[in-house]
């Protein structure tokens, strides 16, 4: 996360990616008994976002591939992968975009997005 803000503090446009990643630090810390120890495994997985009819999909996985296949067998409808974001914290960072968009929220991971909330989505690559 310091890499992030690192970069974030040397290019321009970037500010809005710095103020989650302090969140995201401040919250972590708050809520961590004790840091991790040296060398233990991070998980990477992805925070994606998925569009059925009128509504999209936010959730988390560790594999984007057995996830749409798992989901292509629950739902009626054909659901399309809009973006994901590669992260080292994916339910940490499905919970940021949760509350992000809860005022938005049709029923459980299923939210009613605007043009603008999905493009602030796809602006992120790595979180």
């Amino acid at each position: 996360m310091q890499k992030i803000l690192g970069y974030c503090a040397k290019t321009p446009g970037f500010d809005d990616v710095a103020a989650i990643c302090r969140s995201v630090v401040a919250e972590a810390k708050k809520g961590a008994p004790q840091e991790q120890a040296p060398g233990a495994d991070t998980q990477i997985g992805f925070v994606y976002l998925a569009r059925m009819g009128k509504y999209h999909k936010i959730g988390h996985t560790g594999s984007l591939g057995r996830r749409e296949y798992e989901l292509a067998l629950q739902l009626p409808e054909k659901l399309r992968l809009i973006h994901s974001i590669r992260t080292d914290d994916p339910a940490g960072i499905e919970a940021y975009w949760h509350k992000r968009f809860e005022h938005k929220r049709a029923k459980g991971e299923w939210f009613e997005l605007s043009a603008q909330d999905v493009l602030a989505f796809k602006r992120r690559t790595f979180m």
